[in-house]
């Protein structure tokens, strides 16, 4: 339970964010938080922490806390909850996923006349909406294996302009109204008359639809999104923004909305190619660290997109290719002479031959230190073989990796399987190969592709559906924690240790355990002699962690009782 003279109660609805890491004098405020578990490589036993300010000042043991309890401005009793780093997810849509939450999500239709029937009541539901939004289906889990019809659509809709995004994002249905708002849409690659929408036609439907936001509902959205992110412990998130997926006003109001209101961090990307200085300095003036996240060099694996050496086993084709390794290689080199992150969307083996090749030629023009140093950035990086592992590890590209695509899609019958046939799949998303080659991971979600939920995250990539790639609890909490803040440069963070910023999360679990599910999975000890800090027990089928309270920069985000 909280001290009764907290300022700060988060039973209250004026608590969360009301009282800052400073007073109106300017003064730090300080935070007393005992009773607990405190997860730092500071000390592995610590039940206590003092936060000052912004920064975390102090962790040791509950004795030790004593000297502190009576200078402080708020003392938190954790009664045995958990305190650990908050999460960083490293792949962000933060307006589609805002969007998701409060409007048309079809995750969970079964079939064709159930989504349809979803479709016709969020028309009934929103008759001002000029534009209906929805995305989440999926045909490969229908037991009717088909997309609903334009025709169908256009019927449901009463004939209003409908975008439903499939649930990978990179092909959408559409009704005749919406394609009627886009000149020029049937010449573009990517369109068909009755087939969702890919490549070039997609990205202009989707900006179509996305313009019909009112500032009031992109707003709405973007608070929507980044309180959920609070709520499941996140205290920052790297928002992958570009023209071909939300506009350069997106980007910019979510920058401001987070500077501004007591939500997570924000860190945008902005997925354009770079050709000179002024390009990169045109990333930056929108606020983003770098020419990274979504830019795209292929699709998914889902529509049929991604961009493959060998051809799809229920397609006859090898997918689509945006860039070739000449263009990669332009790209890296300009960023890195500007002192900019550059980085790609890259699935498919041939999609990150291109990368991983255009890097190298781009080291090869600048330098490889120049380039390691800049911490390049490859987002999904799935279907990697020894090869592309060995190039990342010597270019340091940072893989942005997403384990709930795994836990959906995964395994000798998923979605994976169907597309590449049972070989292939069990190739993809080979986290332990990666760490094994000293290659960066930072976990993420790509919400809303897949929900928000960091321990579920760090859950998939422990207990992978192959196990070969499985990676200890450990480890994925540290690429789901400080793994993000190291992609963006920042060594200091996503740790509790004196001097690093105070975003934490408070958490309700079960014991705490040093879990390495798998025989195959290096594991040092799991005998909590060892020293090694204990975290939740996430065997499958469990539950999870609940999160009591997120805090960012020292101010609280989120919050409900510690009890």
């Amino acid at each position: 339970m909280n001290d009764p003279s907290d300022p700060t109660d988060p039973s209250g609805t004026t608590g969360p964010g009301t009282a800052g890491p400073y007073d109106a004098s300017g003064r730090a405020r300080t935070v007393l938080l005992r009773g607990g578990e405190v997860h730092s490589p500071a000390d592995p036993f610590a039940t206590a922490m003092v936060v000052e300010g912004d920064r975390v000042a102090w962790v040791g043991s509950e004795g030790a806390a004593d000297s502190f309890a009576d200078g402080v401005d708020e003392t938190v009793r954790l009664d045995g909850a958990l305190v650990t780093p908050a999460f960083t997810d490293a792949h962000v849509h933060t307006t589609a996923t805002g969007l998701s939450l409060t409007g048309l999500d079809l995750a969970a239709a079964t079939g064709p006349a159930d989504a349809l029937a979803r479709v016709r009541a969020h028309a009934a539901a929103h008759p001002d909406h000029r534009v209906l939004l929805g995305t989440g289906w999926d045909t490969t889990g229908w037991s009717e294996r088909r997309h609903p019809t334009r025709a169908e659509l256009d019927a449901a809709t009463g004939h209003r302009p409908l975008y439903l995004s499939r649930v990978d994002v990179h092909s959408a249905l559409v009704t005749t109204a919406l394609l009627d708002l886009v000149p020029g849409v049937t010449g573009l690659a990517g369109y068909a008359p009755d087939a969702p929408l890919t490549a070039a036609a997609h990205h202009a439907v989707r900006s179509a639809a996305h313009d019909s936001l009112s500032p009031r509902q992109r707003a709405e959205a973007q608070r929507t999104a980044l309180r959920h992110a609070a709520s499941v412990g996140i205290g920052s998130v790297h928002e992958c923004a570009g023209p071909e997926i939300s506009g350069e006003d997106d980007l910019a109001d979510l920058l401001r909305l987070a500077a501004e209101e007591p939500l997570p961090r924000v860190t945008g990307y902005w997925a354009e190619v770079v050709t000179s200085a002024k390009d990169a300095a045109r990333v930056r003036e929108l606020g983003a660290v770098g020419a990274a996240g979504d830019l795209f060099a292929d699709g998914s694996f889902g529509s049929h997109t991604a961009h493959l050496r060998e051809p799809y086993a229920d397609s006859p084709h090898t997918g689509s290719s945006f860039l070739d390794a000449d263009a990669v290689a332009a790209h890296v080199a300009t960023c890195t002479e500007a002192g900019l992150q550059a980085g790609f969307h890259a699935i498919g083996d041939a999609a990150l031959d291109a990368v991983t090749g255009g890097v190298r030629a781009a080291a090869e023009r600048v330098g490889l230190a120049r380039v390691r140093a800049a911490r390049h950035r490859v987002e999904h990086a799935e279907l990697l073989d020894a090869r592309n592992v060995e190039a990342f590890a010597q270019l340091a590209l940072t893989a942005s990796v997403q384990p709930g695509f795994d836990a959906a899609w995964g395994g000798d019958d998923g979605m994976y399987a169907e597309r590449l046939g049972r070989d292939r799949a069990r190739a993809l998303n080979p986290y332990a190969a990666l760490l094994r080659a000293g290659v960066p991971l930072a976990l993420g979600s790509d919400s809303p592709v897949t929900p928000l939920g960091p321990w579920a995250a760090v859950r998939a990539a422990a207990f992978h559906r192959t196990p070969a790639h499985r990676v200890s609890a450990r480890a994925a909490f540290t690429a789901h924690t400080r793994g993000g803040w190291r992609a963006i440069g920042r060594d200091d963070a996503g740790v509790l240790v004196p001097g690093a910023p105070a975003d934490y999360a408070v958490w309700r679990t079960g014991e705490l355990v040093v879990q390495a599910p798998d025989s195959t999975v290096a594991n040092w000890s799991t005998d909590p002699r060892s020293g090694t800090p204990g975290l939740p027990d996430l065997t499958p089928g469990g539950q999870l962690p609940v999160c009591l309270r997120t805090v960012v920069a020292g101010r609280t985000v989120h919050g409900r009782p510690i009890e």
